[in-house]
């Protein structure tokens, strides 16, 4: 029978490449990821935040390095790529978190929609994604395999008001998933997306540059299961960690053979209905 630290270590021996890991989903799945023995390169483009989440997980006794990212620029996720093999001898995933909303969020017009917010939402959601994962694929190559995770949304799948430019740019993330899914399967990489409804920054849809909370909007305030839109109901309200844990299994070798696949998480069955 196995110990308990043998049934938790899942990454052992892996490096692991996460965009926007500062705040939010990234930063916890850092903490998770290394708890779970993966040696990990925090980014984002704030590198103070970046650091301070390596900190902790270096803190806890886990393996971990930081560095600034603008995922927007090719130069940029290329090199620092390349720092993470030179730094931890090899890359094995890459969990492409970094995203924004909608600059001005909420737009209740989509005629007022302007060219610039359209392009910043597409130049971090969707360019962003696809150097990331570009520029890892040689990385990747060189293992024999590996694995892609990229954080999409439940609004590439069933949609929300007030949201057309980042629903359109998480739906090109998911149509990118299952392109790469195509391409890349005969090098042994496989690439995977999670979509997360509830169990998120409460901060994402600000605009503001207060700190992000390491808790979900769920857990900033008071919860009442029965007052919830989600047809499950729980004693407790859905974490950071809930889809953390949907981006971990995606990285290990449990997926070894999935790929392609746009996972709704903390969804609590939501989407399982239908609704006019």
């Amino acid at each position: 029978m196995l110990n308990s630290w043998e049934m938790i270590v899942r990454l052992e021996g892996k490096s692991v490449l996460i965009t926007g890991a500062g705040s939010g989903l990234g930063r916890e799945s850092a903490l998770l990821f290394a708890e779970h023995g993966a040696q990990v390169m925090v980014t984002d483009i704030d590198g103070e935040t970046a650091e301070s989440t390596a900190a902790e997980v270096r803190w806890r006794g886990g393996q971990a390095a930081a560095r600034a990212l603008d995922v927007r620029r090719e130069d940029d996720v290329q090199r620092v790529v390349s720092d993470t093999v030179k730094t931890f001898g090899k890359l094995d995933v890459l969990f492409s978190n970094a995203g924004i909303q909608v600059p001005g969020y909420p737009i209740k017009d989509v005629g007022q929609v302007t060219e610039e917010q359209w392009r910043t939402t597409f130049d971090v959601n969707v360019l962003g994604t696809f150097f990331a994962c570009k520029h890892v694929v040689p990385a990747l190559k060189e293992n024999g395999g590996g694995a892609i995770v990229v954080t999409s949304s439940a609004t590439a799948i069933a949609s929300a008001r007030d949201l057309a430019p980042y629903v359109a740019s998480k739906g090109a993330i998911n149509a990118l998933v299952r392109a790469l899914a195509v391409d890349l399967g005969e090098f042994g990489i496989r690439i995977n997306a999670i979509c997360p409804l509830h169990g998120m920054s409460p901060t994402f849809y600000s605009t503001g540059e207060a700190a992000v909370p390491g808790k979900s909007g769920e857990e900033m305030r008071a919860w009442d299961p029965s007052s919830t839109g989600m047809p499950l109901k729980k004693q407790r309200p859905p974490s950071l960690r809930d889809n953390a844990y949907a981006a971990l299994f995606f990285a290990t070798d449990e997926s070894e053979y999935i790929s392609g696949v746009c996972m709704p998480t903390t969804d609590g069955g939501v989407l399982a209905g239908f609704y006019l």
